[in-house]
């Protein structure tokens, strides 16, 4: 198709302009301007709060359901194993090189080729959000999360991630527990006090062995993990507190909360969790998009990696152009191809139910 093919070429220049630009988390204010121009010389109005910009096709309609495209546009800051210029896009045997070209820039611009395709389509089942986001590279405030309510009432989601256009159907939530053992101070040659050090022990015990009783059928059970401790400050001295941090990645047969509320019912320590923010999402395999997605020989799993959608109460089906494994590595890079072949996937399945 003609107009296929036009939309891959745009896609790939767009893709160029942006890997060209840093766009660290944080610090996205440049790309966030030429995806705006970008959108605005394509005729479509936009909105932008901080380094987040979103529209909504010409024909809008609120009696509608509503689709939200999602992808991100910062970047991690690229690894001391680069050997060529992290912003310099060139494309060489097929490959577009650049930081951000994988994770997530090829879904960005292939998200935003389908929207532009449905546009200005008048009598479309469903209506469509394009948002183009900052800080998912860090979970930030300022990204998706700042901008949910200014989107309206959404019914699902497609967030661009490499996935190599397969159907990632869940994605675990992550805790970060602060954790405190308390203990009371005292000399160590007289065997005075009570040891935090060993109060912490028997709870990380705990924390090694305990089984939660529902597993997930794409991630098994909820997986802990300490993997930071500290205590004591001379060696004849009993420490009266032992601090420890556990890594909690909680799948979709759990709500975060409901995995915070067991753990501190089953140890003695303070557990502080940093956010319960990033939660366990998922799609059920019965949803059209999802069913559209098998009828064109795509395979459904879980995702290991943390995303957006993290922070969406709707079902999202998080899928895209590239492979995760590219993702933050030295000399980043996707294939041209994979962006037309994204743009084109996506086109087909969203037809199926549209």
């Amino acid at each position: 198709m003609t107009e296929l093919k036009t939309l891959s070429e745009q896609a790939v220049n767009l893709l160029q302009e942006l890997i060209s630009i840093p766009s660290f988390s944080r610090e996205e204010d440049n790309t966030a301007a030429l995806i705006e121009k970008f959108l605005q010389d394509k005729g479509v109005e936009t909105n932008r709060k901080l380094n987040n910009i979103w529209a909504w096709n010409k024909y809008f309609d609120a009696a509608k359901p509503t689709i939200l495209l999602n992808s991100h546009h910062d970047t991690v800051k690229p690894n001391p194993g680069y050997t060529r210029d992290p912003f310099d896009a060139k494309i060489e045997d097929g490959k577009l090189f650049g930081l951000g070209s994988n994770d997530a820039g090829g879904c960005l611009v292939s998200l935003i080729s389908v929207f532009l395709y449905y546009y200005d389509k008048k009598d479309l089942k469903y209506n469509f959000c394009l948002a183009a986001t900052a800080e998912e590279e860090v979970s930030g405030i300022h990204g998706l999360e700042f901008i949910l309510t200014d989107l309206g009432k959404l019914d699902f989601a497609i967030v661009g991630e490499p996935t190599k256009m397969q159907l990632a159907v869940a994605e675990r939530g992550l805790m970060v527990l602060d954790c405190v053992a308390h203990g009371k101070a005292g000399h160590a040659a007289r065997e005075e006090g009570e040891n935090a050090i060993y109060k912490a022990l028997t709870d990380i015990e705990w924390f090694r062995n305990y089984h939660f009783p529902k597993e997930s059928g794409a991630f098994g059970p909820v997986k802990m993990s300490v993997t930071i401790i500290n205590a004591g400050s001379q060696h004849n001295v009993v420490p009266a507190t032992c601090n420890f941090t556990v890594d909690v990645r909680v799948p979709e047969t759990y709500r975060n909360e409901e995995v915070l509320e067991i753990i501190k019912q089953h140890v003695s320590c303070d557990v502080t969790p940093r956010s319960l923010r990033l939660k366990p999402s998922k799609i059920d395999k019965s949803h059209p998009i999802v069913q559209a997605g098998i009828a064109l020989g795509r395979i459904t799993y879980g995702s290991p990696t943390t995303s957006d959608q993290a922070l969406l109460d709707i079902p999202s089906l998080k899928i895209g152009p590239g492979d995760s494994a590219r993702s933050h590595m030295a000399d980043e890079f996707v294939y041209v191809e994979e962006i037309g072949g994204g743009i084109e996937l996506y086109i087909k399945m969203l037809e199926q139910i549209i």
